[in-house]
């Protein structure tokens, strides 16, 4: 689903990724946004910020309360408060106009497949399927996490970067490594949205996220799994 009120982007984005393989359906203000999230089921969510009748961060907020679906926020600001502001509500991503449309495509098509990864149940052969430590239980099989037997609720971004360090415990991953070991795609130096997603995924699994123990970071070169 396209909620965008600009009709002109509505119809490029629609031409490009109807020829991708993409079935698109629209919105062009918010409330009819909710509207046809309720009505039926998608792949993903591609929603801009300004929006008539209910901006897109109300709408993001609606979403998130009922479905884990990838939302990509679409907005002509591209300063680090509107990222962190979109992400931070639960965005899987973040896409600033003007947008060229192999990269938007490219966007989609990640978001979609970290999201696949992660409904499945089918661990990758190298995962232990429950790691346990401390306070968390990752149980990778059912793609679940507890925490002092209480379950979080994360995004798919937030999922793959938690399976990430906690299957690969004494490796330290640079922020490239993380990019394209989650995203599936080339860094370019976007170290925003790694953060925004890092201090999130710290928010719900640290008990001091200002002090993290299972998420270490390691200044100028990366991030690695706490020693326990």
């Amino acid at each position: 689903m396209l909620v965008e009120d600009d009709h002109s982007i509505s119809e490029m984005v629609d031409h490009y990724l109807t020829k991708e393989g993409f079935e698109i359906v629209h919105a062009f203000d918010g409330e009819e946004g909710i509207r046809r999230f309720q009505e039926q089921a998608y792949d993903l969510i591609l929603l801009d910020i300004m929006l008539p009748e209910l901006n897109g961060m109300d709408v993001l907020k609606i979403i998130r309360e009922k479905s884990k679906i990838p939302v990509l926020m679409i907005s002509a600001k591209d300063g680090d408060v509107d990222k962190a502001l979109g992400l931070g509500f639960g965005a899987d991503d973040y896409i600033a106009k003007p947008f060229s449309m192999i990269e938007l495509t490219a966007r989609v098509k990640a978001a979609i497949r970290r999201a696949t990864q992660y409904s499945s149940s089918e661990p990758a052969e190298h995962q232990v399927q429950v790691i346990r430590v401390h306070q968390l239980t990752i149980d990778i099989d059912n793609v679940s996490v507890l925490k002092n037997g209480e379950p979080l609720q994360l995004t798919s971004t937030e999922w793959q970067l938690l399976t990430l360090f906690a299957a690969n415990p004494k490796k330290v991953f640079t922020k490239e490594q993380i990019y394209r070991s989650v995203w599936n795609e080339e860094y370019f130096g976007d170290q925003n949205i790694i953060n925004v997603h890092m201090r999130r995924l710290r928010e719900k699994i640290e008990d001091d996220p200002s002090s993290p123990q299972y998420i270490k970071t390691l200044w100028g070169i990366g991030y690695k799994w706490g020693e326990f």
